[in-house]
């Protein structure tokens, strides 16, 4: 897949285009650049990823509901960039008209940007339920889908107020149409568009650029900075450009003769001193544009008179790349989470890999919407998560380890502990920035 090394967006005649500089750093934009680029590619969703899903889903009426600062996870990415948050309470209506499109309706007292024109007008109408419902008389939807589920947060934001203001307003012919807009709502979240795809690059290419920094002797010296101290590094590096994470970077160490953790990473050993001959591990990601990034790398410490990691180390390293490519092999349109999960492991246990498997979506969210592919502590399946399918032109942190036994350290475990993000469109899985494929040395050489 190309790599957008540095974009800058630009509004011409109502097109969105990206003017590609020649850089070896992404272009990080202005405020007022990223609002328009993101209000363009939001525009550009609602045309085209709404009705595909409706009509996959067979929903011919979506209302979303939300009350300011309890706003559904679906609503919030639907708001213009200037708005941040919802208004009072802000009702959004996408009805189906066949070949005339999808019509979006705000049932607030504004409209929402340029996405959705109001369709309420409080002076005329003070009931702001009883407006709601009449649209939905008006246009008599055969099914009717809300943000409910037992099985996904993402699609479970419609709060219990909300829910029994909105039916108590409708007749009982409506209330009966009401159905579970789970998956709606999970296919607006995960599908990536050609024009998201386009920026993605640049944005996971800044997070690597980050990830690469610290670990390097920029940052580190060994016998002198702590785990902690890179950590806070990262911490004030994506404040000073102007970026945001979505959760606070681990930076952990594997050495000779230290415990190995057993596959528990709900906690980790106290933050110590970088030395030379550790293996260096981060887990790091940003979120830019409104999407996020999830990245593990490793590098490792030269000792004294040392110009490369050991080899059994880099092997190491290969196997994790191995269990790489087995688990992107299994992703087929129309399969389950689990079931890919399961032929992956199958496949790695005949290659005699000690395999561990923890892979997710990632777009709007980080822990995103779409099928579970594994938990670290659920290696059997995960029920509901697990059994989504997965669907063409969505993104997934390919996250998972390898347990290897290094020889010149005693024998002792190693768990290689790689995450990427990447692309499925449908036939094949594509890295959306090239993967880590050797160790970094610190310092380099």
């Amino acid at each position: 897949m190309k790599r957008v090394l540095a974009a800058v967006a630009i509004l011409t005649a109502g097109s969105l285009i990206f003017l590609v500089a020649p850089s070896s750093s992404p272009t990080i934009l202005s405020m007022r650049d990223r609002a328009e680029l993101i209000d363009s590619l939001l525009e550009e969703r609602l045309e085209s990823v709404i009705p595909e899903v409706m009509r996959r889903e067979g929903i011919d009426m979506w209302i979303i509901a939300a009350r300011e600062y309890n706003e559904d996870p679906v609503i919030r990415t639907m708001l213009p960039a200037t708005w941040i948050a919802a208004r009072r309470r802000t009702i959004l209506v996408f009805f189906d008209r066949g070949d005339e499109g999808v019509e979006r309706l705000a049932v607030t007292r504004y409209n929402i940007g340029r996405s959705f024109e109001s369709a309420w007008n409080p002076e005329e109408d003070p009931d702001q339920w009883e407006r709601l419902a009449q649209i939905v008389t008006e246009r008599d939807p055969k099914r009717i889908g809300l943000n409910i589920s037992s099985t996904f947060a993402l699609a479970d934001g419609l709060s219990a107020s909300e829910h029994q203001g909105m039916l108590d307003a409708f007749d009982e012919k409506y209330r009966s149409r009401v159905v579970s807009a789970e998956k709606l709502a999970i296919g607006w979240l995960e599908t990536r568009t050609e024009s998201e795809m386009e920026i993605y690059p640049s944005i996971v290419r800044i997070a690597r650029d980050i990830i690469e920094e610290g670990l390097s002797e920029a940052v580190i010296t060994p016998g002198v900075t702590s785990t902690d101290e890179v950590e806070w590094w990262y911490r004030e590096k994506i404040r000073d450009l102007n970026l945001v994470t979505w959760f606070h970077p681990s930076v952990d160490i594997q050495r000779a003769e230290t415990t190995e953790r057993d596959g528990d990473f709900s906690s980790r050993e106290d933050s110590g001193v970088i030395n030379p001959g550790d293996l260096l591990h981060v887990d790091f990601g940003i979120t830019y544009l409104r999407l996020n990034t999830d990245t593990q790398m490793h590098a490792y410490v030269l000792e004294s008179g040392e110009s490369e990691a050991p080899l059994d180390l880099q092997e190491a390293f290969d196997i994790g790349n191995r269990l790489q490519d087995i688990l992107t092999g299994q992703f087929e349109s129309g399969r389950s989470g689990n079931d890919i999960l399961r032929r992956a492991l199958e496949q790695a246990d005949s290659e005699g890999i000690d395999a561990t498997i923890y892979t997710h979506p990632i777009g709007f969210n980080g822990h995103a919407a779409g099928p579970t592919i594994g938990l670290w502590d659920q290696q059997g399946g995960v029920p509901g998560r697990g059994d989504y399918p997965l669907f063409p032109m969505t993104a997934h942190s390919i996250e998972l380890n390898a347990a290897v036994s290094i020889g010149s350290w005693d024998g002792q475990i190693v768990r290689i502990m790689l995450e990427e993000d990447a692309i499925f469109d449908g036939s094949s899985v594509n890295y959306i920035d090239p993967r880590q494929e050797e160790l970094l040395l610190i310092p380099r050489q």
